[in-house]
């Protein structure tokens, strides 16, 4: 018996080093490929005038779409910076799905609103729109506002879509910045590209929190103070930067982020809209989009933009972080296991060979197979038989590559948009990098488990993402100092 778990222990431990080499080759090379297409990026960028898009007859229209729940506290800012970004032929979406706020009154006596009569065809169902509106001062007649009975964000975002006007779509979510050149930005490719359609292109998200917001615009970009926001910066960075960057050279892109993406609204509509019975709507969204793509043979790419369009705030509790990473592996898997197809399949090229099993192993097997890993160590240590050489080994070199992978993301940032330009924040990044590992990775590896879990289950509720607003520091303070426990809810809801 103890010989068979000794054969049995050499064979899971060499299975788990053969599987972390994998692991850790795929992001060496996915750094190496993102370095050299950044640089190769910010060579063709550095001396572009975008403001001469703002005349230019070619530059595509676009309607923006932002669904918005119960943000009464905030929406009249986030309308105001909609409505001043920096673009000629564009129009601005509102979506109040259903709010139980009085978000609509703030927007109707905000924007003088008028209920109108429109004729528009329902190409994707919705639930039903009560009204729409739009202001009887021309100063804002690029902005409509539908108001809806809830029926979740992918609802609201179809809504959107029916009543948009537009060659393309940008989806926002409202509590969201935007930089006020991010159409400008991500319309230029859309005009440079002539041998491929472009479907759909996203942008980097940033991480709001601590910084200061003025009148809807970030006027002041600090490193968030709390640790929980501050490790999640590196994680975007890693993500973005050093991921998103390599995968859009590929044409192996499966994800826009739903806080800031472009869709081409023609394919949108083709293949129906946004899924309303899933919580992972937008990755979704692009790989069905990719697939049809591919299966009428046409030549196309999903791209990414490196420039840091959108800023956005992130859980600053453990407790709603958690709510937000099982749904993000539900809706992961939603995705991969939908559209199975694809695994292998050199029908679907890129996506199919390399897209789809890159995210099938390494974003939703990697995680379960760590879990197994820790319980393995754990029963041989329990039956006397483990190879302590072997674990502290495997748990240094492990420690050692996640944290120089992090340097190397913040080097990669430092290097190119350099937003944190104090030298303390920067240190401050680096020291946060080596706590990561084991103060915050742990408990992502357990939200991971548990959004399989339910995944297993069939839950499909989104949670609530509460906020504290933007500069969450600051708000803290101020609650302490009013013994007020409220805070402010987010647009996120069950589905």
């Amino acid at each position: 018996m103890i010989e068979f778990f000794r054969t049995l222990q050499y064979i899971i431990e060499n299975g788990i080093i053969i599987f972390t080499i994998f692991i850790f080759g795929s992001y060496v090379a996915l750094a190496i490929f993102s370095a050299l297409s950044m640089l190769q990026y910010i060579r063709k960028n550095s001396y572009i005038d975008y403001k001469v898009l703002l005349s230019s007859p070619l530059a595509p229209s676009i309607s923006v779409v932002a669904p918005a729940y119960n943000e009464g506290k905030t929406i009249i800012d986030n309308i105001r910076s909609l409505l001043s970004l920096h673009y000629n032929d564009f129009e601005v979406i509102i979506v109040n799905d259903g709010s139980k706020d009085d978000s609509m009154k703030k927007i109707i006596k905000a924007y003088d609103l008028e209920p109108i009569d429109v004729l528009y065809e329902q190409k994707v169902a919705t639930k039903t729109v009560k009204a729409v509106y739009k202001s009887k001062n021309k100063a804002f007649n690029k902005l409509v506002v539908i108001d809806k009975e809830n029926g979740g964000k992918a609802d609201a975002l179809n809504a959107g879509v029916n009543f948009s006007q537009k060659e393309y779509i940008s989806v926002v979510d409202v509590d969201s910045v935007l930089v006020e050149d991010a159409l400008l930005i991500m319309a230029k490719p859309f005009l440079e590209e002539t041998e491929r359609k472009i479907i759909a292109s996203g942008g980097v998200i940033r991480i709001a929190n601590s910084c200061k917001i003025e009148e809807g615009r970030i006027t002041e970009v600090k490193l968030p103070k709390k640790f929980i926001p501050r490790v999640q910066v590196l994680e975007y960075t890693r993500s973005f930067l050093m991921g998103r960057m390599a995968w859009s050279k590929l044409n192996g892109l499966l994800l826009v982020s739903g806080a800031f993406g472009m869709f081409n609204r023609e394919i949108v509509l083709k293949v129906g809209g946004y899924n309303t019975n899933l919580v992972g709507e937008d990755m979704e969204l692009i790989v069905r989009m990719r697939r049809y793509m591919s299966e009428q043979k046409e030549k196309y790419r999903v791209i990414y933009i490196p420039d840091p369009l959108c800023w956005t705030e992130v859980p600053a509790t453990l407790k709603v972080l958690g709510r937000q990473r099982d749904r993000w592996t539900r809706g992961n898997m939603e995705s991969l296991f939908m559209h199975f197809k694809l695994f292998f399949n050199p029908k679907y090229k890129t996506l199919g060979l390399l897209g789809h099993p890159y995210w099938f192993f390494f974003e939703w097997l990697a995680p379960i197979m760590e879990f197994i890993g820790i319980i393995y160590f754990i029963i041989i240590a329990v039956l006397g038989i483990p190879n302590w050489p072997f674990f502290f080994l495997l748990l240094s070199v492990i420690y050692l590559f996640a944290v120089t992978l992090s340097h190397y993301a913040i080097l990669f940032e430092e290097l190119s948009f350099h937003r944190y330009n104090r030298k303390r924040e920067v240190i401050k990044m680096l020291f946060t990098a080596m706590l990561e590992p084991i103060f915050y990775h742990p408990f992502i590896l357990i939200f991971s488990i548990r959004g399989n879990f339910k995944y297993f289950i069939g839950e499909k509720t989104w949670g609530t993402m509460d906020r504290v607003g933007f500069s969450d520091d600051e708000q803290d303070d101020k609650e302490k100092e009013n013994n007020n426990p409220e805070i402010v809810k987010g647009s996120s809801q069950v589905a």
